[in-house]
């Protein structure tokens, strides 16, 4: 390196660093190839240390010697017993047992007067809407003509009856624990459909006490639009104590037609499954049905041209029953619900069960007394 300028040596120098940095990488790289070799080796030789399982030569151990010897060879009678997991003693316990994680259960009536009512979600415990009961009066005058004073709107308030659903089944910690299927859900779900099915009820025939009040536990009167008292729906009258009368298609025109031409856009008849029964089997004065199925799938079946909703609640045809409900129940019924349905569970109140405390809070009542009919049975 003597005959090498300054700059030749500084790069000699370099270069001989870089090749050691390069040989202490490879180093590195063997170690950990050599380290891998030796993990791959002990998991071979634990796997060779392994009892053989199938398709080997084990030890044969002395329950089998005393088997062979005893019994094929000296013919002495040994007591055996199958093993078998229809009886539990014989292997059955062993047997695990299998449960389908989904429950089935009896269908509940849902009602469905949620589907076609008003809802609005309320933010306090108590609400009111305001509605008017007349409009606004006006006049014709000439050019120059005095304007006097004309008849100012009145307003009616709406103050939905409001009660609290809840609900509190309870389970031990060791169930929800141990279930083969997943409880909480399960209760969840129980909850939600008992919800449904009681506030469905309450739509119909609430006592307004404590729950909403119902659109037929309300007073009725048989006078016009404009003559009733504001919250009184009309009915009309048909059939005897036991059944329609002899020409309740007439009837259902009729109630068709009592309700005013804006509401009839929206209008839905309402009734339960053994009262459709009965209408779906009268005919008009050329033969045809009055009921007609959709003609899609999806779309809803009419009656003289208006869709059928069925509500189980509603009450079978008898003698004073108001079994036939037409109108158009966005206009006519409100509810208002605080929340929707809050859960709390509990582990702490009752242990060691856990509890599932639900609640809802909510109202319904009448809004527009003007957009629904009923029909009712002769007494």
């Amino acid at each position: 390196m003597e005959n090498l300028s300054p700059v030749e040596v500084l790069d000699t120098s370099f270069d001989l660093v870089a090749r050691q940095d390069a040989t202490d990488a490879a180093v590195v790289a063997l170690r950990g190839d050599v380290e891998d070799v030796k993990a791959r080796l002990d998991r071979v030789s634990r796997a060779a240390a392994r009892p053989v399982i199938e398709g080997g030569s084990p030890a044969t151990s002395i329950e089998v010697k005393s088997f062979v010897q005893g019994y094929l060879r000296a013919g002495r009678e040994t007591e055996l017993k199958s093993i078998s997991g229809a009886v539990a003693a014989d292997g059955g316990y062993a047997v695990p047992r299998e449960i389908d994680a989904l429950i089935s259960a009896r269908l509940r009536n849902i009602s469905p007067i949620r589907s076609i009512a008003q809802v609005v979600q309320t933010g306090s415990a108590g609400y009111r809407k305001l509605i008017t009961t007349s409009g606004t009066a006006s006049g014709w005058v000439s050019e120059t003509g005095p304007r006097g004073e004309t008849a100012t709107p009145a307003f009616a308030e709406i103050a939905p009856p409001t009660g609290e659903l809840y609900a509190n089944p309870a389970a031990s910690q060791a169930m929800l624990d141990d279930a083969a299927f997943d409880i909480q859900a399960w209760l969840a779900d129980e909850i939600a459909m008992e919800f449904a099915r009681a506030e469905g009820a309450a739509f119909v025939s609430g006592s307004g006490t404590n729950q909403p009040r119902g659109f037929l536990n309300g007073a009725t009167s048989t006078a016009a639009d404009g003559t009733r008292t504001f919250g009184t729906l009309q009915h009309l009258v048909s059939g005897n104590a036991t059944a329609f009368d002899t020409a309740p298609e007439l009837k259902l025109i009729d109630l068709v037609h009592s309700l005013k031409a804006g509401h009839r856009q929206g209008a839905s008849w309402v009734m339960n499954s053994k009262t459709l029964a009965q209408v779906r089997k009268l005919k008009a004065a050329d033969g045809s049905f009055l009921w007609q199925p959709g003609l899609m799938e999806g779309q809803p079946n009419r009656l003289l041209g208006y869709p059928v909703v069925e509500a189980e609640d509603m009450p079978d045809i008898a003698a004073g029953a108001l079994p036939i409900a037409f109108g158009n129940f966005r206009a006519g019924y409100l509810i208002a619900e605080r929340t929707a349905t809050s859960i709390l569970r509990d582990p702490f109140t009752n242990k060691p069960f856990v509890h599932f405390y639900a609640t809802k809070r909510i109202g319904g009542q009448v809004l527009d007394s003007d957009a629904i009919k009923l029909l009712k049975i002769s007494t």
